[in-house]
């Protein structure tokens, strides 16, 4: 006689711990779904920082420091390239955010403002005067190959 089997009767076997199984099933599911959305989310949805002075002025820093060659490419070995027009607009845009935001700024704003004026101010003044030095070197050499000396 089958063991399911007892006088006629079916036997049933009752399973406590079959909620407990599904549930976790279900969670696994709903991770797995949330992480393939997450691999298929685009990058235009990413989570952006804050929309902070701090932030806007940061960018234009940054543009600035570009511009003077001052930042690589990661990607390249190659020599930053010298914009000295976008420099001195980044440095101008900055200038002016500070102006317009005069009086509206929180103490540690101003000073982060200030320095990145500073820093830019320096280093577009450094590489205007190089290459100066280099453009005056480079004609001096051609007058004196010119010249035969």
């Amino acid at each position: 006689m089958p063991d399911d089997e007892i006088e006629g009767k079916k036997k049933i076997i009752i399973d406590e711990d079959w909620k407990s199984r599904v549930e976790a099933e279900k969670e696994a599911d709903r991770l797995k779904q949330e992480q393939r959305q997450a691999r298929q989310q685009p990058e235009s949805e990413e989570t952006l920082p804050a929309p902070t002075l701090s932030f806007l002025a940061g960018t234009l820093y940054l543009q600035g420091a570009v511009a003077l060659g001052l930042l690589s490419d990661p990607n390249s070995d190659k020599q930053p390239a010298v914009r000295i027009n976008q420099a001195r607009h980044a440095i101008e845009l900055l200038s002016m955010l500070q102006q317009k935001t005069e009086g509206n700024r929180t103490p540690e704003e101003t000073e982060e403002i200030e320095g990145m004026l500073h820093q830019l101010r320096l280093a577009f003044v450094t590489v205007t005067q190089n290459a100066e030095l280099g453009t005056q070197n480079s004609e001096r050499g051609r007058r004196n190959a010119e010249r035969g000396t």
